[in-house]
């Protein structure tokens, strides 16, 4: 038996000995039949000097009839036994958690100073390749996208269909949102996004290669709006801070993620992203509900359909031979008053 089949009511097979012992324990069925009148039995019997009695015949048992109607309750116990394939539990994903994209599209971002697979390409393909990845592993999560340079615009709401804000991510590109860096003004965006859901855990991740720009609002303030929002806010700083041509702020992402009880990284090249990208899988987990479930294929209606087959072919066959018995009956030549 494999170890995925089981019998969910196996107390069922206690009912298969119950057709004898209601043989055993019950009379017989008595069914009267007519007689033969014969007009002279009376004189008959005091002739004879015996006492009239009654007679009892007992039928034939049919033994392909018993057969089949054994098999019939056989089947018939099977089903009522529940078998049934059970397959591998499956935990049910909690969908419990708003996961914000918030990324920097600065011509900056348009730098070919990254090598992929023995190539350069910029570092804004690079990012976006592996942001892919991410995104596509977070099933349960509801993802959202935001990108910011000059300005910040929603890219993606909030939602659940992972392959929609993939291919929403594919659609934006280097410049879309103008040419410097603000940050405090993207994470402002992204707060408004979070205000419009009642999810509890809300998570920002922010990307950038620049220093904020802007002069609206500052980054720290934003980040302090954030955490006020119980919103946490991992900062990925793209690019190497050691060369002499990178404007990234290390210091400014370092204290948005330590103020909102979050994490800085520094991604200087896509085998380094990806890293980052796991260990937030393992700062993030995907969560799943408590319960399991578990995958059930029911097989009873295999015996109750070949239970119920047999039992209508043993009704046709009954059937039959009483029809071939009626109409041989009904052939056979009678005697005629004059022949008698």
């Amino acid at each position: 038996m494999p170890e995925n089949f089981e019998i969910a009511n196996i107390w069922a097979f206690y009912l298969l000995p119950l057709p004898l012992l209601l043989y055993w324990i019950l009379p017989a069925l008595r069914m009267k039949s007519s007689a033969l009148n014969y007009p002279n039995f009376k004189k008959a019997s005091e002739y004879s000097n015996q006492k009239p009695r009654k007679a009892a015949s007992i039928r034939r048992r049919n033994i392909f009839v018993s057969l089949t109607l054994s098999i019939i309750w056989i089947l018939s116990i099977c089903a009522l036994s529940s078998p049934q394939i059970v397959g591998k539990p499956e935990l049910k994903v909690k969908n419990a958690r708003n996961f914000l994209i918030v990324a920097d599209i600065s011509f900056s971002m348009s730098q070919s100073d990254w090598v992929v697979d023995g190539e350069k390409v910029r570092r804004w393909d690079a990012v976006k390749e592996v942001i892919h990845d991410f995104i596509a592993k977070r099933e349960g999560d509801r993802m959202g996208l935001v990108f910011f340079a000059s300005n910040a615009f929603i890219q993606a709401p909030f939602t659940a269909d992972l392959p929609v804000v993939e291919k929403l991510l594919d659609e934006a590109d280097v410049g879309m949102a103008g040419q410097i860096t603000k940050i405090g003004k993207a994470i402002v965006k992204g707060i408004s996004m979070f205000e419009q859901d009642t999810v509890e855990s809300k998570v920002m991740l922010v990307l950038t290669d620049g220093v904020d720009a802007g002069t609206d609002i500052q980054p720290l303030d934003a980040a302090e709006l954030a955490k006020s929002d119980s919103i946490q806010i991992y900062t990925i700083g793209i690019g190497d801070p050691a060369k002499s041509e990178s404007d990234l702020d290390e210091e400014t992402l370092k204290n948005i993620a330590e103020l909102t009880d979050a994490k800085y990284f520094l991604g200087t090249d896509k085998a380094e992203l990806e890293k980052i990208y796991a260990t937030l899988d393992k700062l993030e987990p995907i969560e799943y509900e408590e319960e399991e479930y578990v995958p059930v294929t029911l097989l009873y209606y295999y015996p109750l359909g070949l239970a119920v087959a047999l039992g209508l072919a043993l009704m046709f066959l009954a059937s039959a031979i009483s029809l071939v018995r009626k109409f041989k009956k009904d052939k056979q030549p009678t005697r005629s008053t004059a022949d008698a």
